[in-house]
């Protein structure tokens, strides 16, 4: 399988803020979010895109390169540019490196890129069935981990992983993170249907939303909230300011929090970067 890292750190956003967990990061996206920390998310003509620009001579592996501020701060996980920086390896060479890690009974994430792609998908059902045969090994954990799973909510699950994920004893976690176009530039990327079958296989996830406090960005959030509701989706709803870089954590943060508290949501931050800052693979 195709991924771009595998890394310890803690969960940073939402309700498991804090919580140690191994992630798995595919490469591959379906979604671009070059809007992300623009002056205009929604005028492409005044974009600055770092991730095209800064030279790769000396980039060997994806955790030489830095937080980009503008666009989608995981872009090496998905543009051809960086693919040659991906590592490829067998389901058991990718499990083993997870059990490594997975001590304490940490959660296990998948992220991206994009999880939900059908490649990825397919093999995330292979890893669990891989780890439900080395759980309980004298040399490895005793427990399965509980697992997140985050998506930007686009990508319907494939039979086998649903099927998985009902079959299993475990918390499933989607971490759905919808992209409106006024924070994130995608202007088709709100799927409640797709989420519904999420709320389906578990009923455990959120919804987290990224802000930047302005009246559009808001609307857009409200109108997509109602859309999830009608569809059935119930999970809780999360607000996060726009920010990739430690730095812009701070440029609009008490404003998002303070909207986002008045609307009666729950508030989230990037804690990662409060404590590593600006550091792939933490």
């Amino acid at each position: 399988m195709l991924y771009s890292e595998i890394f310890k750190s803690i969960q940073g956003e939402g309700h498991y803020t804090g919580v140690t967990t191994v992630w798995l990061r595919f490469f591959g996206c379906n979604l671009e979010c070059q809007g992300f920390g623009q002056k205009d998310p929604t005028d492409p003509s005044t974009y600055k895109l770092p991730y095209l620009e800064i030279p790769l001579e000396d980039i060997t592996k994806v955790e030489d390169l830095p937080v980009f501020p503008y666009g989608c701060d995981s872009s090496y996980s998905w543009s051809k540019r960086y693919k040659h920086l991906q590592k490829k390896e067998t389901v058991e060479e990718v499990v083993e490196k997870l059990l490594a890690q997975l001590k304490h009974d940490n959660h296990l994430a998948f992220t991206g890129g994009e999880p939900l792609l059908k490649a990825a998908q397919k093999n995330i059902v292979k890893i669990i069935e891989y780890l439900n045969v080395c759980i309980g090994h004298p040399m490895s954990v005793k427990n399965f981990p509980k697992i997140t799973i985050e998506t930007n909510g686009t990508k319907s699950l494939i039979p086998d992983l649903h099927n998985t994920i009902q079959a299993s004893n475990t918390e499933f976690f989607f971490s759905c993170s919808p992209k409106i176009f006024g924070t994130s530039g995608e202007a088709c990327a709100i799927y409640p249907d797709v989420v519904s079958g999420y709320n389906q296989a578990s009923e455990f996830g959120q919804l987290k939303f990224v802000c930047n406090g302005s009246d559009r960005s808001w609307d857009e959030i409200e109108d997509a909230i109602k859309q999830f509701r009608k569809a059935g989706v119930m999970y809780p709803i999360w607000i996060m300011p726009v920010g990739a870089t430690e730095e812009s954590q701070h440029d609009n943060a008490a404003m998002v929090a303070e909207q986002t508290m008045d609307r009666g949501y729950n508030v989230s931050a990037r804690v990662h970067c409060y404590i590593w800052g600006n550091q792939i693979g933490t």
